[in-house]
């Protein structure tokens, strides 16, 4: 709605106004409003703030400047006087939003100067271009104003449920995604979520991260050992929100691999799999009620409620071999169990 109005009101008064250099206009304010959408105002009024600085020493170059060059690396010279003090101001920063205006400072600089082989010295083409960017910039920084941001605490419960959801579907996915998919989406989250996140619901994140990374792992490697069959109706479990079910169903898988009297290459993937098996148990049990809420318990409600971790138990020989390597290994890291 924000970007909708934004760009709408952009958009009326380029029509209006027959304005060349309304589309600029319309650019800048859709970049202000999508790209700062999380951080609000503030954002927005940074990003104003470096525009308006490029476009000062922009015109100040364009027209007292380079008038009065003639060799190219006069030319250079000239440019970095601008973009060496400005580079070295947003690398050197400590200020989040003063790297931020001298960032977005030095990367209009050159797009409002227009240096080309032939220079043209138009001012009103100029000052059109460099009012666009600014208005496009201040109908962003309007646009936060009259449609605020949601709170902190909403934009949080909404990046929870939103990754609450994604998992529980990635549980019942018989071809999920592969594991660089699913963390490139949940780092996306965890990247917007507000200063003012708890701790607990920063764990709760980082947990529903591991556990979809424990069950796509396991999802690769269940047809190789023959237990699709018994993976399926725990993450069915998980998906319907019965966490205890689920984790019930993961030992019997577990006590199902311990025992399998198989080759010592299905040992060495039956060890990885029970180290995705203690990883996923592992946060299910930490944080239960977060992926127990919203969700009937529909499915495995005959499963004895059991929260304790599980344990694996190896023999010498087992971990010996879970750290030796065969050439049927996965290329997955031999264990992907994590605490969170």
């Amino acid at each position: 709605m924000r970007a909708f109005l934004a760009i709408g009101a952009a958009a009326l008064v380029w029509v209006i106004t027959t304005w060349p250099s309304g589309a600029d206009a319309i650019i800048f304010a859709a970049v202000v409003v999508c790209l700062f959408a999380p951080r609000g105002y503030g954002g927005a009024m940074v990003f104003t703030l470096g525009t308006a600085g490029a476009a000062v020493c922009a015109a100040i170059v364009d027209f007292a400047v380079v008038p009065g060059l003639v060799e190219f690396p006069a030319l250079c010279a000239a440019m970095g006087l601008v973009l060496v003090p400005v580079g070295f101001a947003a690398a050197w920063s400590r200020n989040p939003a003063v790297s931020t205006v001298f960032t977005v400072w030095g990367i209009l600089f050159l797009p409002l100067l227009g240096p080309t082989n032939q220079m043209t010295y138009d001012t009103e083409q100029f000052y059109n271009f460099a009012l666009a960017a600014l208005a496009g910039c201040l109908l962003g920084a309007l646009s936060f104003s009259l449609l605020p941001s949601l709170s902190p605490a909403l934009r949080v419960r909404r990046l929870l449920a939103l990754t609450l959801r994604d998992l529980r579907r990635l549980a019942i996915d018989p071809r999920p995604p592969t594991s660089e998919d699913w963390e490139s989406r949940i780092y996306g989250r965890l990247a917007a979520l507000p200063h003012q996140v708890e701790p607990l619901q920063l764990g709760q994140l980082l947990a529903a991260l591991s556990a979809g990374t424990e069950i796509v792992q396991l999802r690769r490697v269940a047809p190789r050992l023959g237990v699709s069959t018994q993976l399926d109706p725990a993450l069915g479990a998980l998906a319907q929100g019965n966490s205890a079910a689920a984790i019930a169903r993961l030992g019997q898988l577990d006590h199902h691999l311990a025992s399998a009297p198989d080759g010592a290459a299905e040992t060495a993937i039956a060890l990885r799999a029970r180290s995705h098996i203690l990883g996923l148990s592992e946060a299910l049990t930490e944080h239960g009620p977060n992926f127990d809420s919203g969700a009937p318990h529909e499915v495995c409600r005959d499963q004895p409620v059991n929260r304790r971790p599980m344990r694996l138990v190896m023999t010498v020989d087992e971990t010996t071999l879970k750290r030796g390597k065969t050439p049927n290994d996965l290329d997955t890291p031999v264990s992907r169990g994590r605490r969170v």
